[in-house]
């Protein structure tokens, strides 16, 4: 607020700055905001055709490697708490997670911080610059650890592949109402409270969104050093693009596509994972949508080929297609989810005699209550 002096008698002066004051404090009120929001979600899960079990030990995996939502039966999800307050400029968010989706999510953590998801301040130096300073979800890839934020309820490969956050400064920058630029300098990938190997990797985004939907180009560069390993110093790169948009009012389309490659020192071979998903949906009423999600997901020679029962001197592949239905009763929201999982190698375990096929059908039914 601008503050005008005039010279004149000492009365109209305090006058003047008693009326100033008052107006800053209306003004520092009415800026100040607090919101308290989350979620809690429980579900129940099953395999078509498949065992549910595994007790022959050997090794077969009994549901998806896509992470988040693979319990036999009635299972648990997770509750979120997210705390934040806004005053002027300056900003935080306190994101919190309890339950087996927040545990899985959140890596690379000691004690209470296990329960962060995420946590960050802000400060917005001008109206075209945001600055974040702490822990926060991932911008890469189009899906979210809080299912809250997802059209279907079990994730991708792309995004259980990671990363999920990044503890870091950011800075967004608005270049008008349609571009924007972040950049950011991070701990190695899901250190979510300390940086033990000591090393960093940057992070960019240019995005550009109007009144029918968003495209993003992401990048992510740095040592992702194995502390447990110092051997195997590495250079991850990982370029992703997200998009979505509202063809019309009822049908709404979703595109996510990613490449990742980790380059070791020594005699080890490039490892990484590339991909692509479609998430098409249509609108049958205001309270019901079905969306579909079709992925094509492929590792190369590395540790996470062992997902699909691969050795580290071969590539791996998986098509997954999941059919969503979305019912929205107030806060709560159903979700019943069929999913069918087809990989190159065998991967999951069929029956009690321990055989192992190429595909896995499942069930899921999601609840999620959100306020």
């Amino acid at each position: 607020m601008k503050k005008n002096f005039f010279k004149g008698a000492a009365l109209a002066a305090l006058s003047l700055v008693g009326f100033t004051a008052i107006a800053q404090e209306e003004e520092t009120v009415k800026e100040s905001t607090f919101e308290l929001s989350g979620s809690v979600d429980t579900y129940f899960r099953t395999n078509i055709g498949g065992k549910n079990a595994n007790n022959t030990g050997n090794g077969a995996l009994i549901a998806p490697s896509s992470a988040f939502a693979n319990a036999d039966g009635f299972a648990l999800g997770m509750a979120n708490l997210i705390a934040s307050k806004q005053i002027g400029k300056v900003g935080f968010v306190a994101d919190l997670v309890f339950g087996p989706r927040g545990t899985d999510a959140v890596l690379n953590t000691t004690g209470s911080s296990n329960i962060v998801n995420q946590l960050f301040v802000t400060y917005a130096a001008s109206d075209a610059v945001t600055l974040t300073f702490g822990n926060f979800n991932t911008f890469l890839g189009y899906e979210v650890i809080s299912p809250a934020g997802n059209f279907n309820y079990s994730t991708s490969y792309m995004f259980s592949n990671g990363p999920f956050s990044h503890t870091g400064l950011k800075a967004d920058f608005a270049i008008d109402d349609n571009w924007s630029v972040m950049a950011a300098i991070l701990n190695a990938t899901d250190f979510t409270n300390n940086n033990l190997a000591g090393k960093y990797s940057g992070g960019l985004q240019v995005g550009y969104s109007n009144d029918a939907g968003s495209a993003y180009l992401n990048v992510l560069y740095g040592n992702q050093a194995d502390f447990d390993a110092q051997a195997l110093q590495n250079e991850t790169f990982q370029i992703d693009l997200t998009t979505g948009w509202d063809i019309s009012e009822e049908f709404y389309l979703g595109v996510n596509a990613t490449y990742n490659t980790t380059s070791f020192e020594g005699n080890v071979d490039d490892a990484g994972f590339y991909g692509a998903a479609l998430y098409p949906q249509y609108a049958i009423s205001d309270a019901f949508t079905l969306g579909l999600r079709g992925e094509y997901f492929e590792v190369f020679k590395g540790g996470l080929a062992e997902a699909f029962g691969l050795d580290n001197e071969r590539n791996g592949s998986v098509f997954a297609t999941t059919l969503t239905g979305s019912y929205t009763a107030g806060n709560l929201t159903i979700k019943p989810e069929l999913r069918l999982d087809s990989t190159s190698e065998d991967t999951f375990l069929e029956d009690s005699n321990g055989d192992v096929g190429k595909s896995l059908a499942s069930f899921v039914l999601g609840a999620i209550y959100s306020f």
